[in-house]
Order: C-alpha cells, then structure tokens, then sequence
C-alpha cells in the first residue's frame, strides 16, 4: 500500500434511485463506500477520506438519501432499508466498480450490514462502527421501544416516530441542538452517570432538555459545527428522522432474513462509553454466530459513540489495517 500524497477530495453527484446521491472521493484503488449515521452527513468522515486514500483506497463517502446534497423524497416509506441498500448497490455501479468494502457509522453500520447481508455479490466485506450487527426477526420494532422507557419517560427512538414532532424541536435551532445531541453523546461532555439519561423524554418535555448546556465535545470545532448546522438548515430534519419512522416496514421487509448471519469479513469498532455498545452487548457477544468472518470487535476504552471524529487516529489504523487484509 502506498502512503504518499493522495489526490484532492472530489464531491460528484450520481444517479441512483433517490434519485441524485452527492459523494465525496478521494484516492484510488479498491473502494471503500462510507456511510454515516444520524444526524451527520458524508463530513463525519472528513478525517478517514485522506488517510484511507493515503493507504491505496478509492474512499467514498456519501450522504445519505435525505441529507446534505442528495435527493429528499417526500414519502417517509422512501426512507425504507431496502430502498437505502438500493442506493448504496447504486453508487458501486454508477463508479464503474463491481464490487466494495462497505463502512458504516451508527445507522450507518445498520445500513452497511443490510447492504452485505442482501447483497454479498457487491459488498465483499462489512465494517460496522459503533452500532453492533443484530439479525433481522424478533418482535416488532414500536412495541420493544415503547417499553424501553416505562411509563415516566419516553424513549428518544419513539419520541421520533411522529412526523413533525421532533422536526418542531430542533428546526428552530438546528445549531444549538446539534451541539447539545453531539455533546450527550461524547465521552468528554455527556452527562455523568446518575444525571438524567439524554436518550429519553420526560413527559411533556423534549429531547434537548437533557442535553449537556457546556462547551462543545473536543473533536468539533466550532467551525465543523458550522458545517453540519448549515446543511440541516438548509435541508430540515425530516429526511434524516425517516429513517427511524421506518423501522417496523424494515421489520417486515427483512422477515424472510430473519436471524442470518453475514458472511463475509467484517470488522467492529465501538466506544465504551457507548449505549450503542453497552445497551447491544449481548449482540456483540452473539458475533461468532452472526459474523462468522470477523476480523476483530474493538471496543475503545472511554470512546463516546462518534467514534471516527472523537478517536480518528485509532479508527484510520484499524480501518486500514483490517483493510489491507482483505483479497482485493
């Protein structure tokens, strides 16, 4: 692998059936799709596009149908995993390439695991940030979350079903409340155990009540908070929240995969301090069954749940190591 200076990042626009997906690219070589998750854009990636080019890669980093400069389709069923899985098959096409290793963050690895799982033709290996691969089946999405919380608080999961309702939280200060959602989530700024939980809702109240009222989280400058504040200003939430008001239709898609395992070589990274990690232990535990062709599962002591922004030097050496294991 070659490790002098890469190319520039190029951002295009290709066609999929979002309709137009924006991307950003930088290097050559096998490609590596990225994939991000919830409420973030192809930026959340901005510290891996170079190193991963750095180390022979053609990295590309898309938004996600619904956010930044990709195509917003006005039905929330069109926020659908299948639809999501379609787009990223799309994206490897319209590159001129057969096949991809497929990364993802938060709903980001959700989608990278869907990818691989539905089509091993296309995505020869999966890596899965911070979110822990879990099959398809169980009970229904709704039903488990809206227990999660009992009956003094809501789950933030469910707090998000209703169309318009969080929108009508946060679209007002789209910048304040990305920088409280960023910072309850951060190893450095999220509130100490015992404070209340920021994932959840107290009756009548919303969201960013729980969020940490201090300084930003160390890995985002103010700068870069400007970057994710100007394109959800311009954009809404509502393409972002649809992912999540989709999740019984998933439910329902992927019941014929119901408990199958993904094959291929893939990789997990998590925080400790993660409640993606600590809350889904038992799916990490679960891996030897259900990825039988893992590399390896990291958990980073005292990482927060963005994990390539808050530990990017870490996650570029276990991304590029792992990659370059790979038969290319």
């Amino acid at each position: 692998m070659r490790s002098e200076p890469t190319s520039a990042l190029r951002h295009r626009i290709v066609e999929a059936p979002a309709g137009r997906l924006h991307l950003a690219e930088q290097g050559t070589g096998p490609l590596v799709l990225l994939v991000h998750g919830f409420p973030e854009s192809w930026y959340s990636w901005r510290r891996q596009l170079p190193a991963l080019a750095a180390a022979g890669f053609r990295a590309v980093a898309i938004d996600v149908r619904g956010y930044g400069r990709s195509s917003k389709p006005a039905a929330t069923g069109a926020y659908r995993m299948l639809d999501l899985v379609a787009d990223n098959v799309a994206v490897v096409r319209a590159l001129g390439e057969e096949s991809a290793v497929v990364v993802g963050h938060d709903w980001g690895s959700n989608i990278a695991a869907a990818s691989a799982l539905l089509h091993p033709e296309v995505f020869r290996a999966a890596g899965l940030l911070s979110v822990p691969y879990a099959p398809p089946g169980g009970p229904r999405p709704t039903d488990v979350f809206d227990h999660i919380g009992g009956p003094d608080q809501e789950f933030y999961v469910s707090y998000f079903q209703e169309p318009g309702r969080a929108e009508s939280e946060i679209e007002p200060d789209v910048r304040g409340w990305l920088a409280g959602f960023y910072a309850a989530l951060s190893a450095d700024t999220m509130p100490a155990e015992g404070e209340p939980d920021p994932h959840f809702v107290a009756p009548g109240g919303q969201l960013r009540d729980r969020f940490p009222d201090g300084p930003l989280p160390a890995w985002l400058s103010e700068e870069e908070l400007d970057v994710y504040a100007a394109e959800f200003e311009r954009t809404g939430l509502t393409g972002a929240l649809n992912r999540y008001r989709n999740m019984d239709r998933d439910w329902e898609d992927l019941a014929p995969h119901s408990g199958a395992a993904i094959k291929q070589p893939s990789l997990f990274i998590g925080g400790t301090l993660d409640a993606s990690t600590t809350w889904m232990s038992d799916a990490i535990d679960a891996f030897p069954a259900t990825l039988p062709a893992l590399s390896a599962s990291h958990l980073l002591d005292g990482c927060g749940h963005w994990i390539q922004q808050e530990r990017p030097d870490e996650v570029n050496r276990l991304l590029t190591d792992w990659l370059a294991t790979l038969e290319h």
